[in-house]
């Protein structure tokens, strides 16, 4: 099973570059439930936690692209290091203003430039992509990268939680920041695998060019995708605290991931004979159905099982569509594209942050779960409408 992953780090500096992206990648599963502890342990007020934690989202979503193009344009190294320093002293903001009782605007202010940081999932697999040729290798090594992602989610929740509680409630956001800054740098500084950049001289295609239908349906079924991880995220943290253990919110949410974990590997290192697009719209679909079951939840053991059952599901969706993203792409947009997918995802979790505040203040955690039972139907809804789109040279080459 673990065959096609070895023959991947086979590959000089792969494994230096992915190492580094895991370690940078860590805050994606830290800002969210950090900042809503932070503030929730401070003010009590859920509904402003989740609008915060969605305003840090949706700035990254508006970020992203920007900062992809410009990394496409002018290589990895001479983007990163400015945007993070931007994104370190959004983070400090947040972290002084919050505790001291500042204008509840700053903190709006501190979440918006927070989200101004790489998506560095789309830094490694532009990477993976400049070093291995079109074909199967490429699809394990997203696979491998989607299963690096389950891993952040493993790891980053309970850690967050453990120093939001534990330590204090700005602990987590410090550590997301470190992360970032050490990973980040780390990575700039791995100039061997670097994508070569297209240059600053050179003519950018165009948006039209670069947002192609089949782009759109992904990042729109990635939007869906983001709202079930947004209100899940928020809802769990209230859920678990309306039941009287606030400590179980990482240790399900890791759950989730791990679920997704274990169908990522086994997905990356099966050779497929059904081509992509196909098996993209069966994920999607099962991934929709499967937010369902949350709405059976009533007590923690069965929330820990149904989210279990419902993480196997997603690892399919984002491999998938990542892997459908990168076919589509014309020359020297790999990264911008596989942006609009994160950010598809990041408006997704900013909807559902944001929404799922106010119902779980008015109705009640349990109630709440309606919210990514609805999304994970719009997640399916949009890659079944837009399928005529997904079907193409890049499913028929990638199937091989």
């Amino acid at each position: 099973m673990f065959g096609p992953y070895r023959e991947l780090f086979r590959v000089e500096g792969s494994w230096q570059f992915s190492a580094t992206g895991f370690v940078a990648r860590l805050p994606i599963s830290m800002m969210g439930i950090g900042t809503v502890l932070l503030i929730s342990q401070t003010t009590g007020r859920y509904a402003l936690a989740g609008a915060v934690a969605g305003t840090i989202a949706l700035s990254s979503a508006v970020f992203a692209p920007l900062s992809a193009r410009l990394v496409d344009r002018f290589g990895q190294a001479r983007v990163l290091r400015p945007f993070l320093l931007v994104y370190v002293a959004g983070v400090a903001g947040l972290i002084v203003a919050v505790p001291a009782g500042a204008p509840v605007w700053t903190w709006f202010v501190a979440a918006v430039v927070s989200g101004v940081v790489p998506q560095f999932g789309a830094l490694v697999r532009a990477r993976w992509a400049a070093v291995l040729s079109p074909g199967a290798a490429r699809q394990t090594a997203f696979a491998f990268e989607s299963v690096v992602d389950e891993v952040v989610f493993v790891a980053g929740p309970p850690l967050v939680t453990f120093l939001a509680i534990g330590v204090s409630p700005a602990a987590g956001l410090l550590a997301a920041a470190g992360f970032a800054l050490a990973g980040g740098l780390s990575l700039a500084a791995l100039r061997l695998t670097e994508p070569a950049p297209a240059g600053g001289g050179s003519e950018h295609p165009g948006f039209r060019a670069v947002m192609r239908p089949g782009l759109l349906v992904v990042s729109l079924t990635m939007l869906g995708a983001g709202a079930v991880f947004g209100s899940v995220e928020v809802i769990v943290v209230a859920y678990t605290d309306a039941k009287g253990h606030p400590g179980w919110a990482g240790a399900i949410l890791a759950v989730w991931a791990g679920g997704s974990l274990i169908a990522g590997l086994v997905y990356g290192a099966r050779r497929w004979r059904r081509e992509l697009a196909p098996r993209f719209l069966l994920a999607a679909v099962v991934f929709g159905l499967s937010a369902i079951l949350l709405l059976a939840v009533t007590s923690l053991p069965l929330l820990a099982i149904v989210m279990f059952v419902s993480g196997l599901s997603i690892s399919p969706v984002l491999i998938g569509g990542t892997a459908l993203v990168e076919s589509l792409m014309p020359p020297g947009t790999l990264t911008e594209g596989l942006s609009w997918v994160t950010t598809g995802l990041i408006v997704g979790v900013t909807a559902g942050a944001s929404l799922s505040g106010p119902l779980i203040d008015t109705f009640g955690a349990q109630r709440a779960f309606v919210l990514p039972a609805v999304a994970g139907l719009v997640t399916a809804g949009s890659a079944l409408s837009g399928s005529r789109w997904l079907v193409g040279r890049g499913s028929a080459m990638l199937a091989r």
